[in-house]
């Protein structure tokens, strides 16, 4: 694993270009996109929003790669980041998700990044078993 000062960001959900969420404009904005890549975990569907977590040994999780444009901006770009995906609870509050390194395969390289696992319980939750969320959702709708 490399140093935490890593300043690269996997992301699976509303953050992928191909979502299109307001906050990919936020992503696009800070971070220079390195391309389709994939972490292990497992994928569930909430209803509201996709959640990752790293358990699944063999499972895959299909997203995106990004490098933060400036570094000077890393500490501020990414409090943002972990304000929305809630990782700083709201007192009496779990926190909604955590940031941790991971592994992220590109193909044949291998890149230590921050990606963001779901911090609750996702039990009842149906797995995504593809692990590509849009794939998911276009399935969903027909």
């Amino acid at each position: 694993m490399a140093s935490p000062d890593t300043h690269l960001l996997f992301v699976y959900g509303s953050l992928r270009s191909g979502f299109h969420h307001p906050a990919y404009q936020y992503i696009s904005r800070y971070f220079h996109p390195l391309g389709p890549a994939r972490v292990r975990g497992t994928l569930y569907d909430t209803g509201d929003y996709p959640v990752a977590h790293p358990e699944g040994p063999g499972t895959y999780i299909v997203g995106e790669l990004y490098q933060i444009k400036n570094t000077d901006e890393w500490d501020w770009a990414i409090a943002q980041l972990d304000d929305y995906e809630g990782v700083q609870a709201e007192e009496g509050k779990p926190a909604l998700y955590r940031r941790d390194l991971i592994t992220v395969e590109q193909g044949e390289v291998f890149s230590t990044a921050w990606i963001y696992w779901y911090a609750g319980d996702v039990s009842g939750n149906p797995v995504v078993s593809s692990g590509d969320v849009l794939e998911y959702l276009q399935r969903k709708k027909n």
